[in-house]
This record gives C-alpha cells, structure tokens and sequence, in this order.
C-alpha cells in the first residue's frame, strides 16, 4: 500500500480496496466480481471524470455503497456510511435505514411500490436474481455532474444496461435501457454517507422492460 493510500480512508480509496480489505466471513454468498465494470463500462459511459473530482469521489462512494449494501450482511461492516445514522428514500416517500436494505434490499427500497414490481413481490435474495438475469451483461451506473459540494451533495446520475436476458417473464428486446435522475446526499466529514434521496421515475424504467404491461407473463 502506497504512503498516499494509508492516509486515504478505506472508503474513499474506491470499491475494489474495500472488496480486498474485506473478511471473507462479510459477504453474503461469494466475493462480488465486477470485472465487466473495469472491461466494458468504460467504452459506454457518457462521462470521463478527472481523478480527485468532486464528480469522481461521488461516484466512488456511491459504487462502494451498492456493493456493500448488495454483498456485505450485515451493516455493522459497511464502511461507506455511519451506519447507526444513515437512512435512504425515494421520491419523498418512507424512510429505510441500514437495517431495513440488510432485510429487504436495496432493489426493493429504491424501487417502492410500483405497478410493475409491486411492493413485497420480491424478497432480497430474488430481486437481485431479477435484474441480474434481466441485464446479464451488467447495469451500470455513473455520475454526470455533481450540482453542489459537501456536505449536502447534489448529484445528477445515468443507469444504463443492456436487457438481453428475461425480466419477470418478459423476453429480452436487445435494447439498451436507460435512466437518469437525481440524488441529494448528505455526508459527514469524513465523506460517509448519512442521508440519501434519489429522484427518479422507476416506472419509466420497468415500463421498458414489460413493454408497458404491468402484468408479468409468467403469472
């Protein structure tokens, strides 16, 4: 480890150092491999950010966020929050803190209650099984720009993949689905998370992947 590393919190040194520095008794199941995001989200994005920006360490702490929140058990280990602290919710809506993701899911909170996923439709394990499948080639996420500083970051985002595999019964259409929207965090001083919200229509989204039907084909 480099002098300039040991001097950088574990958090903001960027999701594969925190993979690494991981016990193994962390994950849920295996160690998270994200090998398509160093392979082929780079010649997709729309954005470059120059490193050490504001857009660059947004974007960091969010991917270290989603793993660990997606793979780690339990959120005493999550390093990308204060976890006794931080809560999430979208569009205004109810509150989830770090225990509420562990038992539900990220998946299942940033969605809400949709007409097209339904609220309590899906269990932790299956939601990611959902959308894994659906975007079996990955489903990436970026930063566009970053609208105000620390503490209270204000963030636009993108989140592409492409929907090659079934979706809830749904055949893949081969295209490339897109979102876009945007988050407030607010983070301490030492750049965790304490608070976020996330402004975005997930019914656009799963409208893409139903072609409009809010009725899975399998049920």
């Amino acid at each position: 480890m480099s002098e300039a590393q040991a001097e950088t919190p574990l958090w903001l040194q960027g999701r594969e150092a925190v993979i690494a520095a991981a016990a193994p008794g962390d994950w849920r199941e295996e160690t998270p491999d994200y090998h398509l995001s160093h392979t082929v989200m780079p010649g997709e994005r729309s954005t470059q950010h120059a490193a050490g920006s504001l857009e660059a360490i947004a974007e960091s702490i969010v991917q270290v966020f989603e793993m660990e929140v997606s793979h780690k058990k339990d959120p005493a280990t999550w390093v990308s929050m204060v976890t006794e602290q931080f809560r999430t919710r979208i569009n205004g809506g109810q509150w989830a803190n770090a225990q509420d993701i562990a038992a539900i899911g990220s998946y299942n909170i940033l969605i809400g209650d949709s007409v097209f996923y339904p609220a309590g439709s899906e269990d932790f394990e299956s939601s990611h099984h959902v959308f894994n499948q659906a975007f079996p080639e990955g489903f990436y996420w970026e930063v566009l720009d970053v609208l105000s500083p620390p503490p209270t970051v204000t963030f636009r985002w993108r989140h592409w993949g492409t929907f090659s595999g079934e979706y809830k019964g749904f055949q893949p259409t081969g295209e490339r689905i897109e979102m876009f929207g945007v988050s407030i965090a607010k983070v301490s001083d030492d750049l965790r998370l304490l608070e976020v919200e996330h402004f975005y229509d997930p019914n656009a989204f799963l409208g893409n992947l139903t072609g409009g039907c809010p009725v899975a084909h399998n049920k």
